[in-house]
């Protein structure tokens, strides 16, 4: 009776837990920005949550760092599930300027499935809050399903390129 009721609520109001994997910070100043009274993701249910147990959509930042992979993965494993993970900016979805420096581990999606790419160097807050609302959508119907895997085409976000190895 009750699950229903947590389910809907939840859908609504998704919180977020922004995680830096070594950025050049552009994207987390447009992230600072969706959340003021400008933009105000509030008014959607978006809420800045500071730790990874209460977030239900992680929103990571910047170019995944091997210095930073192994906190971002110990991270990303607190957020309960059914959780949504979000690349926001091109440096988590490619390394962008960064890669193929001796420093880089990226793209995050070698290492966890991500949901939602919001494209763009640094993405405009538009872009973000469109990207969120796409998260929310997947994640209410994940919690719907159980499943741990949902695709919903994200009409934003460019044709992620294949790495070399991976199957077709």
């Amino acid at each position: 009776m009750f699950n229903k009721t947590i389910i809907e609520s939840a859908a609504r109001s998704p919180w977020i837990f922004h995680i830096n994997g070594g950025s050049c910070n552009g994207c987390d100043i447009e992230i600072v920005s969706v959340l003021t009274p400008r933009y105000d993701a509030e008014r959607v249910g978006f809420k800045l949550v500071g730790s990874p147990k209460h977030a239900d959509i992680a929103v990571v930042t910047g170019p995944i760092t091997k210095q930073s992979l192994p906190r971002v993965l110990r991270t990303l494993e607190q957020i309960p599930e059914p959780r949504c993970i979000v690349t926001c900016g091109s440096c988590p979805q490619s390394g962008n300027v960064f890669r193929g420096s001796y420093s880089i581990a990226g793209p995050l999606s070698k290492y966890v499935h991500v949901d939602v790419d919001i494209a763009g160097c640094a993405p405009k807050p538009e872009a973000i809050i469109d990207g969120l609302l796409l998260a929310a959508k997947i994640l209410a119907e994940k919690k719907r399903t159980g499943s741990s895997e949902v695709q919903i085409q994200n009409p934003f976000a460019p044709a992620r390129e294949k790495e070399k190895g991976e199957n077709e």
